[in-house]
């Protein structure tokens, strides 16, 4: 069994980007500006846009956080969407998810300019990333397949089975897996809440990518050996070997699982470092204005 390192893969990819934006600096350029727009409290939420704060200075970016209260409305929350569209110094920015109940993620989502939409959930750049057209990826399936293709996996005519449909990650690395290049070219299953036989399903995987968003849902009995398991999910759960009181799984099970494969990502230390550092390039991407749209 290896370890896929995430914070190994997240480093290089950083040190990469920070030598481009130092070129567009020494060019006189602007550094590129990511900015993201937090409403609410969400401790999570709150933890993912520091880290991200933390990321951008490490490559050299400018960063800025515009924060609302929960109470905010939609009409304002819209309002500050459309600010950041409209600045002209803000390359591309988040809105972090999950949203007060009484807004609709659907209006906002679509109401970032696609070109700013480093998150990839617009619906423009869902579907050009559907026709194959050049686009914002969404940021978790990008980090997964550069976590694929630098580990060096074999995906191509791989059986890669993928809990969860989300628009987030599942459906998109289904897209993902299944297209025809070096680092994909799998045969795709997108196994959700009403697939039958699921178990089954998983044990034939050489590749399984977990986004179901139940802890430690996968056991060792749903995985093959030698499969290469990749574990989007991230729980809190009680522990009193921690000073915070808690500890990070996954989706995996992972103590029973990993013996059985070839590759796995840790939770922490895998999946999750990847998602912000695929943040960044598209940012990055957006400063330099690689897609037409």
């Amino acid at each position: 069994m290896k370890l896929i390192d995430g914070k190994i893969i997240a480093d290089a990819i950083k040190t990469e980007i920070a030598i481009e934006v130092r070129k567009m600096i020494d060019d006189g350029k602007n550094p590129p500006h990511l900015a993201a727009l937090l409403v609410g409290d969400d401790p999570a939420s709150q933890t993912y846009v520091a880290n991200k704060e933390k990321s951008c200075k490490e490559v050299g970016f400018t960063s800025s956080v515009y924060r609302l209260p929960a109470r905010t409305s939609e009409k304002e929350v819209l309002e500050t969407v459309d600010f950041l569209n409209n600045d002209p110094e803000v390359d591309g920015f988040i809105v972090q998810l999950p949203l007060p109940e009484h807004i609709s993620v659907n209006k906002v989502i679509e109401r970032i300019d696609p070109s700013k939409d480093v998150d990839g959930f617009h619906p423009i750049n869902l579907g050009r990333m559907l026709a194959g057209v050049p686009s914002f990826l969404p940021a978790t399936p990008y980090g997964i397949m550069q976590l694929i293709e630098r580990s060096k996996i074999d995906t191509v005519g791989k059986n890669c089975v993928i809990l969860g449909r989300s628009n987030i990650v599942g459906t998109p690395m289904s897209v993902l897996m299944s297209r025809n290049n070096a680092h994909a070219n799998s045969t795709v299953t997108l196994c959700h809440s009403k697939t039958a036989n699921i178990k089954e399903i998983c044990a034939k995987a050489d590749i399984l990518i977990v986004a179901i968003g139940k802890q430690q849902y996968v056991t060792s009995d749903m995985v093959k050996e030698g499969a290469v398991v990749i574990d989007v999910g991230m729980h809190r759960v009680p522990s009193t070997q921690t000073k915070s009181g808690f500890r990070l799984v996954g989706d995996v099970d992972f103590a029973n699982v990993s013996p059985k494969c070839s590759y796995i990502t840790p939770v922490p230390g895998g999946v999750g470092l990847m998602t912000i550092v695929a943040l960044l390039d598209n940012t990055l991407k957006a400063a330099k204005k690689e897609f037409s749209f």
